[in-house]
């Protein structure tokens, strides 16, 4: 790793453009006030003055003319000259002496001309012109001669004036000339820096920046292709690229575990699902057996209840009267458990084949399943004044003949516990949202029977749990384990309402999707094992009504604590 980081390296290279730029600027700056300066002598002080010093020089030939003219023609009009001439010579002093402030030897000189000039008009000038209308023309022209003569010593004058601002002028342009080289040699000098300079940069920035980040990016693309036991490291660079690398070998390192952890995830997971395939296979082979088993054993046990309530019925009617009461009870006690055994038998069954024995889901009207419930409920209905009324009922995807299992159940629920009062049985249904926001029908049975305590609303859908005894209501106690089965089958679930009501009696809830989430056409295990149906067994069932759950194992619950809701009649 290099003994210099990144940020110092960066900013030695900055202090030094700085340095070099700041040392270009300064002889850039120093051009440019020499330039300055020596095009402000050339174009603004000496150039003016010499042009000045040529309108002064114009201004005393006019004032020499004017006179010469006015001496020799005697007309007032030729001093006109004169006067201008005094004019410009007194505005051209001044700009001259304000343009050459800082040369005192050519304001001396300046000064001679003035004196020159004034020694003139002092002597020559103004006396001719006074004496000029009382002279003769040779007195004039005597006149004229030695005026000449004195301006003369002007022109001199302004000659030797004229010499050193000339000699000032030329050497402002030379001044002026040397200032444009230099600038032009510091100009480029400066370019040729900045060109250093920018290759210098463009030269540190690639070592210090973009050759390592091309390495390091080279290394991460090895790593990324697969090669994950690539080391990514960076020795002679600046130290944030290295740190940059050690960092991204440290995440290489992380994924390289994660990797290895994901592998013997998946190995684990493999064997797994090996184990799990086993344990399916071995689960379809034990319910086919299960389906056999329960298929004999309902025939096997109810072959022999059959003989014995046979038998028993046959000594009843044979020995009749012959026997004393208790034995009477005895065997009517036998018909009797034996009838219930096949009936118990036939429910298991049943249970036992919700959702097993199903071709699929298919869209269902409930007005036409309640209907056929309340057909094959009519003869408990009519016997019991009972009075069954709907809502409007929906249309829902499932098993139609497991649908009006449950709706059998429940009316007939309603019908069996009921109280003094005639029964009455209402069932609705309203659309609601069920488990993860799925759009669902809520239905609901009431009835005004003796009702359900709240503390059994969780037990009375555990099969076989009952709240009254068999002399009290008969049944097999497997009715609302049945509905729950059912329901839960086509994705729902069903409950006891324990709000408070002003009326008496139950109130079941349960739903049902609107669209099956389910796959509803995947068979839900193996049907009876071949040639098992059993006509026999089905008139058995059909004789007794189906399952009804009202015989119990919970008999020592009181009477008056109400029934349970389970406790219904397929």
């Amino acid at each position: 790793m290099s003994r210099r980081s990144l940020r110092s390296n960066l900013a030695v290279l900055f202090a030094a453009t700085a340095a070099v730029t700041l040392f270009l600027g300064v002889l850039t700056g120093l051009a440019l006030v020499r330039l300055d300066r020596a095009t402000t002598q050339r174009v603004d002080v000496y150039g003016p003055a010499l042009l000045e010093t040529a309108n002064l020089t114009s201004a005393y030939v006019n004032q020499e003319t004017g006179v010469r003219g006015y001496l020799l023609s005697g007309q007032p009009d030729f001093l006109t000259p004169y006067n201008q001439g005094k004019a410009s010579e007194s505005a051209s002093l001044g700009r001259l002496r304000s343009l050459l402030a800082g040369r005192a030897d050519i304001l001396r000189r300046l000064q001679d001309v003035k004196s020159a000039a004034q020694t003139w008009r002092t002597r020559i000038a103004d006396p001719a012109i006074k004496a000029a209308p009382d002279t003769t023309r040779a007195q004039d022209q005597l006149a004229v001669e030695a005026g000449k003569v004195r301006f003369d010593a002007i022109r001199a004058s302004l000659r030797e004036l004229k010499a050193p601002i000339r000699a000032a002028r030329d050497q402002a342009s030379r001044d002026l000339a040397g200032a444009q080289r230099q600038l032009r040699t510091v100009l480029l000098a400066a370019l040729a820096g900045l060109i250093v300079l920018g290759g210098v940069a463009w030269r540190s920035l690639r070592t210090w920046v973009v050759s390592p980040l091309g390495e390091l990016g080279g290394q991460v693309d090895e790593v990324e292709a697969g090669d994950l036991d690539r080391v990514v490291a960076l020795p002679d660079v600046p130290r944030e690229i290295a740190v940059l690398a050690h960092q991204i070998d440290r995440m290489r390192l992380r994924v390289v575990s994660q990797v290895a952890a994901a592998e013997r995830a998946r190995a684990q997971a493999t064997e797994a699902r090996a184990v799990v395939e086993e344990q399916a296979e071995d689960l379809r082979r034990s319910n086919t057996e299960l389906e056999q088993f329960a298929y004999v054993a309902s025939h096997d046990l109810q072959e022999p209840l059959r003989k014995v309530a046979s038998f028993c019925q046959l000594i009843e009617r044979r020995y009749k009267g012959q026997l004393d009461d208790r034995g009477e009870q005895y065997i009517e006690f036998a018909v009797d458990g034996a009838k219930r055994m096949q009936q118990l038998i036939n429910d298991l069954l049943m249970f036992s084949r919700v959702g097993r024995q199903s071709t699929g889901f298919e869209e269902v009207d409930l007005e036409q399943v309640l209907a056929q419930a309340l057909r094959q409920l009519e003869a408990t209905i009519s016997e019991a004044g009972a009075e069954v009324t709907h809502e409007p009922l929906p249309r829902v995807e499932g098993d139609q003949s497991l649908l009006v299992q449950l709706f059998q159940n429940l009316v007939v629920n309603g019908v069996k516990f009921r109280a003094d009062a005639p029964p009455r049985v209402h069932l609705s249904a309203s659309r609601t949202t069920g488990e993860a926001d799925i759009a669902a029908w809520e239905f609901t049975c009431g009835d005004n029977g003796i009702g359900i305590e709240p503390q059994y609303a969780d037990k009375i859908f555990v099969i076989f749990q009952r709240l009254h005894g068999r002399e009290v209501y008969a049944g097999t106690g497997i009715g609302l384990a049945m509905c729950k089965k059912i329901v839960e089958y086509h994705g729902g679930r069903i409950w006891l309402d324990t709000t408070p009501r002003d009326t008496p009696g139950a109130l079941f809830r349960w739903t049902l999707p609107e669209r099956q989430a389910q796959s509803a056409d995947l068979p839900m295990g193996d049907a009876t094992p071949e040639g098992s149906d059993n006509p026999d067994n089905r008139d058995e069932t059909a004789e007794t009504g189906g399952t009804d759950s009202g015989d119990a194992t919970m008999t020592t619950a009181p009477e008056d604590r109400g029934r349970t809701a389970d406790d219904a009649t397929v």
